[in-house]
């Protein structure tokens, strides 16, 4: 049975929980929606499967918040372990989407990690929303403006 998109976050906790891994013991409930990943799966590529595309992208998202944020899953770690698991994680989403054999929305989200590199980078903090959400619109196959592609 598939999750719904909008059991994104459980489903990626459940997941980190179950790998058994330095993550594992971190994990906890998220309290926040898969906002990001929602609107991914509402998208025309992501019709054949809009659970993993909004699993894709929010595994990617949780990765940008360890890195630069609060992440919403993990709780109690250290700067160390948040860096280790934001790679990881980047890793873990970019890998899913690549299973799906979607080229063109795994160069999105690795064009999205480095642009959001960079503008931490340059002190333009301010435009990383706008950066995700354009992005997360392109991986479900919609131009920013909402047109399909």
């Amino acid at each position: 049975m598939r999750a719904e998109p909008a059991d994104a976050l459980r489903v990626l906790a459940e997941r980190l929980r179950e790998e058994e891994t330095p993550i594992s013991t971190h994990v906890v409930e998220p309290s926040a929606g898969p906002d990001f990943g929602l609107l991914a799966a509402a998208g025309p590529r992501a019709a054949s499967a809009p659970d993993e595309y909004a699993l894709v992208v929010e595994a990617v998202r949780e990765g940008y918040l360890l890195h630069y944020g609060e992440p919403r899953l993990l709780r109690g770690h250290d700067a160390d372990l948040a860096l280790l698991a934001g790679d990881y994680l980047y890793a873990l989403g970019i890998e899913s989407l690549a299973a799906l054999g979607d080229a063109e929305a795994v160069a999105v989200l690795a064009e999205l990690i480095a642009r959001c590199a960079q503008l931490h980078a340059e002190g333009r903090e301010g435009e990383v929303a706008a950066l995700w959400r354009s992005a997360a619109l392109a991986v479900g196959g919609e131009h920013r403006d909402g047109a399909r592609q």
